[in-house]
């Protein structure tokens, strides 16, 4: 679908497998993309190598903001703390504290000053490891916020938090990006990758990505450490 100069959107994308799934359905609904990654003090950088490369295959515009979360630490992402690799009970130690509020903030902002009215964030709440910040009522919660706080809200352009993978399981999520032409080989969902975006097969990440290619029955393009 041709992009409309007219309809603009802030898209959040971290590299990984979801995000850019989320990014490919926004310009195929015919939106001008803004990509927005995020240099929060993660673990590894590869991801935001990734999240360029995906946005410069798609022609999206890309923002790449530092914020550095390590300075407040409490996860396995942004702390000297283990990665599990195996399956626990409860919110897992990679949840970063607030860090999809932060990000949805960081989109907001952006998407006020470009006249946007449409943020796509790719959160699920089926395959997503327990964190409490990739639900519905969280992101139903955000919106409703969003329009309280910002000029755009106040003053009629209401804003619009889309979530096209929220019910989607990761083997659909692949099969609706494989219909796009996504090229998974470029991203990195990873929690441990290396500098060269090879994934750990391990961690909690990797298991739910492997799983996903495996039940949509699409070959899988990651890149193992060994």
């Amino acid at each position: 679908m041709n992009q409309s100069i007219d309809k603009h959107a802030v898209v959040l994308l971290s590299g990984g497998l979801d995000s850019a799934t989320v990014l490919a359905i926004a310009s195929d609904c015919g939106y001008r993309c803004h990509a927005l990654s995020v240099d929060y003090g993660q673990r590894h950088c590869s991801e935001l190598q990734a999240a360029e490369n995906v946005a410069r295959s798609m022609s999206a515009n890309l923002k790449t903001v530092k914020l550095d979360l390590r300075t407040f630490g409490g996860s396995a992402l942004t702390d000297d703390i283990e990665v599990p690799e195996v399956e626990g009970e409860g919110i897992p130690v990679t949840y970063v504290p607030a860090r999809n509020t932060i990000m949805l903030s960081l989109a907001l902002a952006w998407a006020e000053v470009l006249g946007a009215c449409d943020i796509f964030i790719g959160v699920n709440a089926v395959d997503y490891s327990g964190y409490p910040d990739c639900r519905p009522e969280f992101i139903n919660a955000y919106e409703e916020m969003a329009n309280l706080a910002t000029k755009a809200g106040v003053t009629g352009r209401r804003l619009v938090i889309h979530t096209p993978l929220i019910d989607l399981s990761k083997a659909d999520i692949i099969r609706q990006g494989t219909e796009l032409g996504v090229d998974y080989a470029m991203t990195v969902s990873c929690y441990q990758a290396d500098a060269e975006g090879r994934a750990c097969g391990a961690c909690d990440s990797c298991r739910i990505r492997a799983a996903g290619f495996a039940e949509a029955d699409v070959s899988d393009p990651t890149r193992y450490k060994s």
